[in-house]
């Protein structure tokens, strides 16, 4: 997904008023007055959702942008061609800009030119009188509110009311942000990922189970899989070494385990994604820019958002996910950590955001948030979670075509030929068996519209390997139902 916003430049301030001349004598010539005060430039518009993850020392994750038929695993592409639907890259990066508001007639830089005093006649002299009267009488006034104020500091006739003090704590009612956070924080962790040549950065989990398993997302660990450093801090200052049991790049999830692990883990509940509403409460927490133990709050703002997301590298492969969008402030650091409702039960990991690419007003280096964030369904994350702790390697649903990756096809097409020549529905897989061809458009998945391909393999994600699925397709202009079971990948390779 790829969005472009535009921007209004910032009105320009008027320009302070002149300094009065203190007598109607004064020169005709009027004094010029000029304010010179930079205008604040509008940050840039935010361009492909990057990752939340804040990178020690380094700009914050960004999607890398990918022709159409592109590779995934780095092959040539093929015109015309897209990879299976199950490892597409992100759609191309939309162009960034940046406004900046410039002086303007009346703004700042600009100067005032004093009019020039008119001529004196019989009331020029009264008017000033009364200028000169009224100046003694505001600072009477102001004398005798100044000694009434004074006078009164040490009255005891206060009109303020003081809380009840009380010995105990304060108690927070179960719904409150609050009481949420307080019950949730203490299972969440901010992990340091480190690779063996010293490049890494900070990212966030939460308790998954008591035997001390740590979800989190697969961009936070990923410099610590091969042969890395890896800890989690808890809020209280405990510091855990941890090791990476499992991760799953196209589904951007991970599982780490705490070495160590401490007797006394509680482990977050887990809520129901699908039941999740637009228009819910949400609570982030995570440690945006490095600052550990942050709470933000908002409501989901959508779902089903197909979002492709990657750090830009080019040995990593795209992550894809049919996400929930939030308004909840997330920002890199937040990467991994959970996203709770009311209840605080963990409805999503927070994973990504649109943000704009300069990293600020009119500055560089990492992007903030502009309250367009993206979570990975808990549902889906559990179910990943416990293929990674039982074998270490994801599973992935699949229909065995590969679709295209161009707009403006009316849905996801399967196109005619494949990745790296071959074909482009799989012999004996789950589209071939339901009669699917090349040049197909599939345009619902179960009712809901696809638009694009990558929109289409999303919607197959939230699937496990072997449900069945509704998948509505154009052939000739005509259109065809057919039932699709959903076949199965083992692995990232």
């Amino acid at each position: 997904m790829s969005t472009e916003n535009e921007g209004n430049a910032v009105p320009p301030a008027p320009s302070a008023p002149p300094v009065p001349v203190e007598t109607p004598a004064a020169s005709a010539q009027g004094a010029s007055y000029a304010g010179s005060a930079p205008t604040a430039p509008i940050p840039a518009v935010p361009g492909a959702p990057e990752h939340a993850s804040a990178p020690v020392g380094g700009p914050a994750y960004a999607s890398d942008g990918a022709g159409q038929g592109a590779d995934p695993y780095g092959q040539a592409p093929t015109q015309g061609s897209a990879p299976e639907a199950g490892w597409p890259p992100p759609p191309p990066v939309t162009p960034s800009y940046a406004d900046g508001g410039g002086p303007g007639a009346g703004g700042w830089g600009s100067s005032y030119q004093q009019p020039a005093p008119k001529p004196r006649n019989g009331r020029g002299g009264l008017v000033a009188a009364v200028l000169v009267a009224a100046l003694v009488a505001g600072g009477v006034g102001g004398g005798i509110g100044y000694s009434l104020a004074k006078n009164d500091d040490g009255s005891t006739d206060s009109t303020t009311v003081s809380a009840p003090s009380s010995s105990g704590e304060v108690k927070r009612a179960s719904g409150t942000v609050a009481n949420v956070a307080a019950g949730a924080l203490p299972s969440t962790v901010t992990i340091e990922a480190q690779s063996t040549n010293g490049e890494g950065g900070t990212g966030t989990g939460f308790v998954f189970d008591k035997q001390g398993h740590i979800l989190t997302n697969n961009h936070v660990v990923a410099d610590a899989v091969d042969g890395g450093k890896l800890t989690a801090t808890f809020p209280s200052g405990k510091k855990y070494d941890a090791e990476v049991v499992g991760h799953a790049q196209g589904y951007d999830v991970a599982v780490i385990k705490l070495k160590n692990a401490p007797s006394d883990l509680k482990p977050l509940a887990l809520g129901d994604s699908d039941k999740v509403a637009v228009g819910d409460s949400t609570i982030a927490i995570g440690a945006p820019f490095g600052l550990s133990n942050t709470v933000t709050t908002g409501i989901i703002s959508a779902k089903n958002r197909p979002v492709a997301s990657s750090d830009g590298s080019a040995n990593n492969k795209s992550s894809y996910m049919s996400a929930l969008q939030t308004d909840a402030s997330i920002n890199p650091g937040n990467s991994g950590g959970p996203l709770l409702d009311a209840s605080g039960a963990v409805i999503g990991i927070n994973s990504a955001i649109q943000s704009s690419s300069s990293g600020g007003l009119g500055g560089s280096g990492q992007s903030g948030s502009i309250g367009l964030g993206f979570a990975i369904p808990v549902n889906q994350a559990k179910y990943v979670a416990q293929q990674l702790i039982r074998s270490g390697k994801p599973v992935y649903a699949k229909i065995g075509a590969s679709v295209s990756l161009e707009e403006g096809t009316g849905g996801a097409k399967i196109t005619e030929q494949g990745a790296s020549g071959a074909s482009a529905v799989e012999s004996g897989g789950p589209a071939a068996k339901a009669g699917l061809k090349p040049g197909d458009v599939i345009t619902k998945l179960d009712g809901m519209v696809v638009d694009s391909g990558p929109t289409l393999i999303g919607a197959i994600w939230t699937h496990k390997p072997g449900d069945t699925v509704k998948l509505t397709y154009t052939r000739d202009g005509k259109t065809h139902t057919v039932d699709v079971t959903l076949g199965s990948r083992e692995g990232d390779n």
